[in-house]
């Protein structure tokens, strides 16, 4: 009895390293969670940047899972865990503090702020040199 006992410990034990089981631990349950937590406080307003981050983690934590890397898995669905949770504490940050608000910075959206910068095409027809001289 004592010797199927210690089996089964140590079948059990070898087991929990396995990668597919860390895998499921990891990120189907931490890493998803956190992406939920962040999502529910509005950290893809409120902190884009971490928002963003563990999102793109855990879709390439899946994509390795995909393709059997279940260590590359893991390590991804760490670092969406960890950016899922300071997702979520930026976010709170943001809402108490709206100085902490990150920046409007997609171009365009005031004209008089345009006008300082350089534009992307000129406005004249530009002449374009030949790609062979002509014999």
């Amino acid at each position: 009895m004592a010797r199927w006992a210690l089996t089964l410990v140590i079948v059990l034990a070898s087991g929990l390293g396995c990668g597919p089981v860390l895998y499921v631990n990891e990120v189907t349950l931490h890493a998803a969670d956190a992406v939920d937590e962040a999502r529910a406080a509005q950290a893809d307003k409120y902190a884009p940047y971490y928002w963003t981050r563990a999102t793109q983690y855990l879709v390439m934590a899946r994509e390795q899972a995909a393709r059997a890397d279940f260590q590359g898995a893991n390590h991804f669905g760490k670092l969406a865990t960890e950016a899922g949770k300071k997702a979520v504490d930026e976010a709170a940050l943001a809402k108490k503090d709206p100085s902490r608000m990150p920046l409007d910075v997609a171009p365009g959206k005031d004209k008089a702020k345009d006008r300082a910068t350089a534009p992307a095409k000129d406005d004249a027809p530009a002449k374009v040199a030949p790609a062979k001289d002509e014999p």
